[in-house]
């Protein structure tokens, strides 16, 4: 009966989204999210946007996860990337400040094309990395609802990746950015409704769960949410979606929708996190990267609205990750024509590459967050110069962006005797702490070796 309530509930918001989707197009709105007259997206559009695209599937279930196993400070550690909110704000506002019209932009007017290449790789790795990750959410809860159907996980993240293409291709951003204003209602609906009944939960004590060390302890958490505040300043950048909204609005629009972004995702992760929190201390077993442990210990209509908050927020993902892949593909790469076309097929290879990935067989969701947020790390040191008036040689940009994919690199082969001998022989948390320091040191070095001062009228 559950399954069928989540499957009725998810296909009314799909048809939902696709009747709001907006039925005329042009290459302007595909591309630049405007509406048919021309508009610029409002504030409450951008922040509702900003929102349901960053809680999206994975996050939340990385708060929860991490709550589980390190008690609040695993949640924390996970609230603690939404500062990215802040920093991201920050960064846009300098940067528009100088001219810019985008990142790669700004990116171009100092580092010309090796500066953009190095970039547009990273943010094309993150694209793909969030369509892999919120397909394989939605694979996984059908999996855990629909126990003995053959097929259901491959079978759920095609039909939802199809559907989410098919209104995505329709309109591109301007359909992303109005189908997440309903989707972001209609997730704070259900999800508040969810978050209620756990805290009127009989045996629910909220001084427990701010205390919680979890079930293996908070010392890794802890670990994480350092990790958090080394690479919160460059994480922003390199996501494309946040980035992209950035620079649609009127700055002083901007600024607002970023602020309110933050301190809504952040109270949202965090209320996430209380499942998981609330499951250890109840010594329930975790099973099913929790959605097992859910289906047991919640009362159905609990679990059924949280299932469903998580399939809502995957779906508002894909279609502003397919947005963000057409624009790199068609106006940075310039890989296919500025045509509504070119922007679909771009949408289409992305589809499809990153549901060939959820057959990969990795299903630890935090991963991802740690390669492409380690990848991120170049930036800081570059933005940390470039912003305050500094001239970065390319040679040092370059440098620093090498480090960075290196340290990537490394974490996510860390199991390699090669690559284990030179890490700490800790925790995998650890040794992320660890590669973070070792980039983020390197980085600083070269940008230090490889910068000047310039006159304020020379530093656009």
């Amino acid at each position: 009966m559950q399954a069928i309530a989540i499957t009725a509930l998810f296909s009314a918001v799909i048809a939902l989204s696709l009747f709001y989707a907006p039925r005329k197009v042009t290459v302007g709105g595909f591309f630049g999210g405007r509406a048919a007259s021309g508009q610029a997206p409002g504030l409450w559009t951008l922040v509702l946007s900003q929102v349901t695209t960053w809680i999206f599937a994975r996050s939340l279930m990385n708060a929860a996860i991490l709550g589980f196993y390190y008690g609040i400070a695993g949640t924390l550690a996970y609230a603690a990337y939404y500062g990215s909110f802040l920093t991201g704000g920050y960064i846009v506002g300098r940067m528009r400040a100088q001219g810019a019209g985008s990142v790669q932009d700004w990116l171009l007017q100092r580092f010309g094309a090796a500066g953009t290449m190095a970039y547009n790789l990273v943010i094309a790795l993150r694209l793909l990395s969030e369509v892999f990750a919120n397909l394989l959410v939605v694979g996984l809860i059908f999996g855990a609802a629909f126990p003995g159907v053959a097929g259901i996980e491959t079978l759920a993240i095609v039909a939802v990746g199809l559907l989410a293409l098919a209104y995505s291709a329709w309109g591109g951003l301007s359909a992303a950015l109005r189908t997440d204003v309903i989707q972001m209602l209609f997730f704070l609906l259900v999800f508040g409704a969810a978050l209620v009944a756990l805290l009127l939960r009989p045996g629910f004590d909220i001084a427990a769960v701010l205390t919680a060390p979890g079930a293996s302890g908070a010392h890794n958490g802890w670990v994480l949410l350092a990790v958090a505040a080394l690479q919160v300043f460059s994480y922003p950048v390199h996501d494309p979606v946040m980035m992209d909204r950035g620079f649609l609005a009127d700055p002083a629009t901007t600024r607002k929708s970023f602020l309110h972004a933050f301190w809504i995702s952040a109270l949202c992760i965090l209320g996430f996190g209380f499942f998981g929190i609330q499951a250890s201390l109840e010594g329930a077993a975790y099973e099913g990267q929790l959605l097992g442990t859910w289906a047991v210990m919640l009362p159905g209509w609990v679990f059924v609205l949280l299932i469903l908050s998580l399939l809502v927020s995957a779906l508002s993902t894909l279609d502003s990750a397919l947005s963000s892949a057409a624009r790199l593909v068609v106006e940075e790469l310039r890989l296919a024509p500025r045509t509504l076309w070119g922007g679909r097929l771009a949408m289409l290879g992305f589809a499809v590459a990153g549901g060939a990935l959820t057959l990969w067989g990795n299903q630890a969701l935090f991963d991802a967050v740690a390669v492409s947020g380690t990848a991120s790390m170049f930036l800081t040191p570059v933005l940390a110069a470039a912003l305050t008036g500094r001239r970065v040689a390319v040679w040092a940009y370059l440098a620093s962006f090498v480090t960075a994919m290196a340290g990537a690199a490394a974490y996510m082969l860390r199991d390699l005797p090669a690559v284990a001998a030179l890490l700490y022989d800790g925790h995998k948390y650890e040794q992320l702490l660890q590669i973070c320091l070792v980039v983020l040191l390197a980085g600083f070095a070269a940008v230090a070796c490889g910068s000047r001062r310039v006159e304020a009228g020379q530093a656009g």
